[in-house]
């Protein structure tokens, strides 16, 4: 049985939390959730609260959106205080002024973004987003 379900982890980010699992076998930290650990595949794991922040490792530019998104914007993995990798939109950076050096090793802290509804939703949506902390 899934402990932190997706609907649980989304509505938690649209309240401004951003929750995750940590494992009671090894410790570490698995973010969206998932059945088991990302580091030792145990079940045995807890629902906590992160902190949202972390470090900006990679990104793209995506100039060809799909439903819902406006083109274009930026696709970021971050790796999080608590050491998983996280990917969302870096929401306050100019797709076209997107550089490794003005982006990579940015810190960030995160927030969501939300999503119309779309054809194939029932409502709308909600991602991880990502603002540079500076």
């Amino acid at each position: 049985m899934y402990k932190l379900t997706y609907k649980q982890y989304f509505d938690a980010l649209k309240e401004g939390k951003l929750l995750g699992l940590k494992c009671n076998d090894c410790g570490s930290y698995t973010a969206p959730p998932k059945l088991c650990c990302d580091k030792c595949g145990s079940t045995s794991t807890e629902v906590v609260s992160l902190s949202g922040k972390g470090v900006i490792k990679t990104f793209t530019v995506i100039r060809v959106s799909p439903e819902g998104y406006e083109a274009p914007y930026i696709v970021a993995m971050a790796e999080l205080e608590e050491g998983p990798w996280l990917m969302g939109n870096l929401i306050n950076v100019d797709p076209d002024k997107a550089k490794m050096d003005n982006i990579i090793g940015k810190k960030v802290t995160v927030s969501a973004k939300i999503l119309p509804k779309m054809n194939y939703t029932p409502d709308e949506g909600v991602t991880p987003a990502f603002v540079i902390a500076e």
